[in-house]
């Protein structure tokens, strides 16, 4: 199977390329970032050993079309797809924290609750919760961007600030977007039958000084979806809920005995686990998107991604 989980381009005025967990991101002429979506699958921070077909496209594809459907409440990075798995876009300044949002007791959370802990990153956590109930209103709960290879930690609105990570007027212009995006995204979920339970943003600075959302957006790598249908009867028997998100490839991860700790084997992928996934992944977008996925050729992929980007850099 072709698949794509690494890249050595040259571009003209190339300047660096930085390789993410599952992004290879290209500096052209410090103005424009060409964002490559392999197929490299990542969980417990940690990138597996084989790539999952179709899963870059997937991504990114899921990532442009909610970057179309939310550009009209906050502004973002992207300028152009010349491919299913390539986003361009306007070179910005990351800001060091990720703005995760939750609107239910999932996940971090829940495993938090479930240890008696009622504040995540300074927020209080109501009691007489159970997993998967929704809070009164969504909370945002900071992460810090972590260096390569490191753990994301939580982290509170006030150590954000009393760090100077991000300055507060630009903090509070942070956390408007975040409420903005997960209320449409949850308005857009309801429509195809999901809920959105929890995800998380990432936001940059241009050179003009504009806050733009950049990377991805209410994919099943940075969110986590339930069905609607019948998530309430679930709840009432204590059930666990039907959820569209990368939760599968951790629940396979930690059945086989791996969590990413030191000393543990990344078990076995074959051919037929790794079929399943993308056929996972297919479902997700199916499902999340409300339309057919349409396979890109991926016969000489690095090839028709490589005369992607050159075209669209020599005509523009």
């Amino acid at each position: 199977m072709n698949t794509i989980t690494t890249t050595h381009f040259n571009f003209p005025n190339q300047k660096s390329v930085y390789h993410g967990k599952v992004r290879e991101v290209y500096n052209i002429d410090d103005a424009l970032l060409v964002m490559v979506a392999t197929d490299r699958l990542s969980a417990f921070d940690v990138v597996l050993p084989k790539g999952i077909p179709y899963k870059g496209q997937i991504l990114n594809q899921i990532a442009t079309k909610f970057m179309e459907l939310t550009q009209d409440i906050v502004p973002n990075w992207l300028i152009a797809t010349p491919d299913p798995n390539v986003a361009i876009g306007h070179l910005c300044e990351p800001f060091k924290v990720e703005m995760v949002i939750r609107g239910y007791l999932s996940g971090h959370a829940a495993r938090e609750y479930a240890a008696g802990k009622r504040t995540l990153c300074g927020v209080t956590m109501p009691e007489g919760l159970k997993e998967n109930d929704p809070f009164p209103t969504p909370i945002i709960t900071p992460s810090t961007k972590a260096a390569n290879g490191e753990h994301d930690e939580d982290i509170s609105r006030e150590d954000i600030l009393k760090n100077q990570i991000v300055a507060e007027n630009d903090y509070l212009i942070l956390e408007e977007y975040t409420r903005a995006l997960f209320q449409r995204g949850t308005e857009i979920a309801a429509k195809k039958g999901l809920i959105l339970v929890d995800t998380k943003y990432e936001f940059g600075k241009t050179k003009d000084g504009k806050i733009v959302l950049i990377d991805e957006i209410h994919t099943p790598d940075s969110s986590r979806y339930f069905y609607s249908d019948g998530y309430q009867e679930r709840q009432n028997r204590g059930e666990e809920q039907k959820q569209l998100s990368k939760e599968f490839v951790r629940r396979w991860l930690i059945e086989n005995g791996f969590q990413g700790k030191d000393g543990q084997q990344i078990p076995v992928m074959t051919e037929e686990y790794v079929a399943t996934v993308s056929d996972r992944y297919i479902e997700l977008y199916e499902n999340i998107l409300g339309e057919k996925f349409v396979k890109a050729p991926i016969n000489d992929i690095h090839s028709r991604i490589e005369t992607a980007i050159l075209n669209y850099l020599e005509n523009h």
